[in-house]
């Protein structure tokens, strides 16, 4: 079996307010869309795409499949690896944004601190210890 050619690509979140979630993404990333539609907000995050879509229009993306709510708690992490975890910390929280833990330096190698999107969607952001 051969691997995957290309890795991950994208990942599309779907989002109860798309405004309030455009918002969320320029301040907490710094970074503006690639693309926008009535239904949906695109983002570069270094090599990978982040699509916010409307949850009204998530059924012509995966039907048979339903969306799960956000109540039911969360199933993954998204880790996007920084330079300085302290450094990118005092801007998320100067610009509003709550973590839910960190920075503290994990047993595995790592500085990492966590925060939630307005969905709910949770955001590590990790530095490897320099040599």
């Amino acid at each position: 079996m051969t691997a995957w050619a290309g890795g991950i690509a994208a990942n599309t979140l779907f989002v109860t307010d798309l405004t309030a979630s455009k918002e969320f993404y320029s301040t907490a990333f710094g970074s503006t869309p690639i693309f926008e539609d009535d239904d949906s907000a695109v983002f570069r995050l270094g090599p990978t795409i982040v699509n916010l879509l409307r949850l009204s229009a998530v059924p012509e993306l995966i039907e048979p499949a339903s969306a799960a709510d956000r109540g039911a708690g969360a199933r993954l992490v998204f880790t996007v690896e920084v330079e300085d975890v302290d450094a990118r910390v005092g801007q998320l929280t100067a610009a509003g944004v709550k973590l839910l833990n960190g920075p503290v330096d994990r047993p595995w190698g790592p500085r990492t601190a966590s925060f939630a999107d307005l969905d709910g969607y949770i955001w590590e952001i990790a530095a490897n210890p320099k040599p």
